[in-house]
């Protein structure tokens, strides 16, 4: 996992092309990233997270942030990311990756 600004990056290694892609997580709108050796994803994360924070404010718009640490019960802000980046790599919603997390927890 790549942190940057509040931003977490997510960096796969595709060996047929020879290339790192990425994604930020945590966050609704799609902000993607490539690179062939490590310091260019970590430069590419790093322009693309510059880049959608320039695009939304000359829209004028809000941009996403990642976490705000509620969800009808406050926790510290990283707990909360740690749980929702653990939600997205196994494919679920937050709220059924929490409930499968206190289940395991409380059983």
């Amino acid at each position: 996992m790549m942190k940057y600004k509040g931003y977490t990056g997510h960096v796969e290694y595709d060996d047929e092309a020879k290339i790192f892609h990425g994604e930020v997580l945590g966050i609704k709108d799609v902000v993607t990233f490539q690179g062939v050796t490590v310091d260019e994803i970590d430069q590419a994360f790093r322009d693309s997270v510059d880049d959608y924070l320039a695009f939304c404010k000359e829209r004028g718009e809000e941009p996403d942030r990642p976490f705000s640490g509620k969800f009808n019960l406050r926790i510290p802000s990283d707990l909360h990311a740690k749980l929702y980046i653990g939600a997205q790599l196994q494919g679920e919603s937050l709220n059924n990756y929490i409930t499968k997390v206190l289940q395991r927890f409380v059983a």
